[in-house]
């Protein structure tokens, strides 16, 4: 067994002879995929089982099914799975709720409480979507222009 490369030239491959009609063939020199690389801003999981204290900050995206104490504050989306709960307040683009949140959300751009979520405090958000079922507790401002205190359609004017 040589140790070192062996830099001869190889005979090329012939190419694979013409297939029947209707009959697929899968090629044995194709390369076989790589798995991708973790793409920055991708999404954080905090699994059912899971408790955790602290805070959260980032540009990504984050999913808690489990139990979570303290601020959030993404740039990307905030999804509070059924039967999660999210104690603090929070500041994402779009904060998804399914399961419970007790604490404010500021400056979001969208916020949807879904059938089983459960919020107790304060929203502030471009747009609010709420499904039958779903329970709120605290003062609700949507669809005011931040930085003028007005509403969108004032602003057009």
């Amino acid at each position: 067994m040589p140790i070192w490369k062996d830099n001869a030239p190889k005979e090329p491959t012939p190419p694979p002879a013409p297939s029947p009609a209707g009959v697929s063939q899968m090629r044995q020199d194709a390369p076989t995929p790589m798995p991708s690389a973790p793409r920055p801003g991708g999404e954080s999981v905090i699994a059912p089982d899971i408790a955790i204290e602290g805070s959260i900050s980032g540009q990504g995206h984050v999913r808690i099914a489990g139990r979570f104490k303290g601020d959030v504050n993404v740039q990307g989306n905030l999804t509070i799975e059924a039967g999660a709960k999210v104690t603090g307040s929070v500041r994402a683009a779009t904060v998804t709720i399914a399961g419970e949140l007790e604490g404010n959300i500021e400056s979001a751009t969208r916020v949807e409480l879904q059938q089983t979520g459960v919020l107790v405090g304060d929203v502030k958000s471009g747009s609010l979507t709420v499904a039958a079922g779903s329970k709120m507790r605290g003062t609700v401002e949507f669809g005011w222009d931040e930085k003028a205190g007005r509403s969108p359609a004032a602003n057009a004017a």
